[in-house]
């Protein structure tokens, strides 16, 4: 028998409290976390969500891959204060489009930039998955991160972009960590775009995910379309379009006569029909959210090719 709480009446409240305690110091002494009778947390992981529950700031890890004094950090910043305290782990240098890189030959350089309360930013030379392990693995290894935030990127990371973006990437490490974490993204490259949007949504849905039960790991990839916060038709939980990349390579010279090549190319929506997928949303006005896994076994593979690679 484990009770979760006991009902005592108002007028004996203080007489029960102190004959508690006694009965406590009779049992275990004076300092019950040395006597070896005192129970103990089975794991580690039961004693953080102990703690959590005891701890009313929360903790928000903030990174993204477009550099820590880009535009779009600062709205996730604003999108994390709202919660709790702000540690901030950024690249130095725009980091897009490295996914789940990771320096292993060269140094990296921690630098504090800013430091005030309830705010810590930090710049990091690595890439974006480098500063979520620099977070968890250094910078707060003694403390619990309640939610991972990744962005706001300038421009979407849906459909086959989640595999190429490093805000995702940052995402993804950090549901390593049996943290919940948020891509953020919005859906325009301007250097004048307006967040206004994805931060009133992404405070609705960081709200969600650190006050319902959630199951773990968590990561999700957040998309919010052009607009004013009122212009928009909501959310829509969604499936990753089919779409993909069609690249070309634009060949130049240099002085010296050396070929060199720029690389571009343009979006091939593969479902411009389906009506369930990420890309499909973004078109029509609605904030996407696909839960995303790391995953990647072919299930229907697995089954397909037992006949063909036996």
């Amino acid at each position: 028998m484990a009770p979760d709480y006991v009902l005592v009446h108002e007028a004996v409240k203080e007489e029960f409290l102190k004959l508690l305690k006694s009965e406590i110091r009779a049992m275990y002494g004076e300092d019950p976390l040395k006597n070896p009778d005192y129970g103990k947390m089975i794991n580690r992981k039961h004693f953080d969500r102990v703690l959590g529950l005891m701890k009313e700031e929360k903790l928000i890890l903030v990174t993204n891959d477009d550099g820590y004094d880009s535009k779009g950090l600062v709205a996730a910043v604003e999108v994390a204060r709202a919660f709790g305290r702000v540690v901030v782990v950024a690249p130095e240098t725009t980091q897009s489009g490295m996914s789940q890189a990771i320096t292993m030959y060269n140094p990296l350089y921690l630098r504090c930039v800013r430091k005030e309360e309830g705010l810590e930013v930090y710049s990091f030379s690595g890439t974006p998955v480098d500063c979520v392990k620099m977070a968890f693995d250094y910078l707060l290894r003694d403390e619990r991160v309640d939610l991972v935030i990744s962005g706001i990127n300038h421009g979407s990371n849906s459909a086959v972009n989640v595999l190429y973006s490093g805000t995702m990437g940052a995402a993804i490490e950090g549901s390593f960590y049996d943290c919940p974490s948020v891509g953020l993204s919005l859906d325009d490259h301007g250097a004048d775009a307006d967040f206004e949007a994805a931060v009133v949504y992404g405070k609705r849905i960081v709200r969600s995910v650190l006050e319902k039960k959630v199951e773990l790991p968590l990561c999700l990839n957040v998309n919010v379309p052009v607009g004013k916060p009122g212009e928009l038709h909501g959310i829509r939980l969604c499936r990753q379009n089919r779409g993909f990349w069609r690249e070309e390579f634009y060949r130049h010279e240099d002085p010296r006569g050396r070929a060199y090549f720029w690389l571009t190319g343009d979006f091939v929506n593969g479902e411009p029909g389906a009506e369930d997928t990420d890309e499909w949303a973004l078109a029509h006005g609605y904030v996407s959210i696909v839960p995303v896994q790391v995953d990647l076994t072919d299930y229907r593979q697995l089954a397909a090719l037992a006949n063909v690679l036996e």
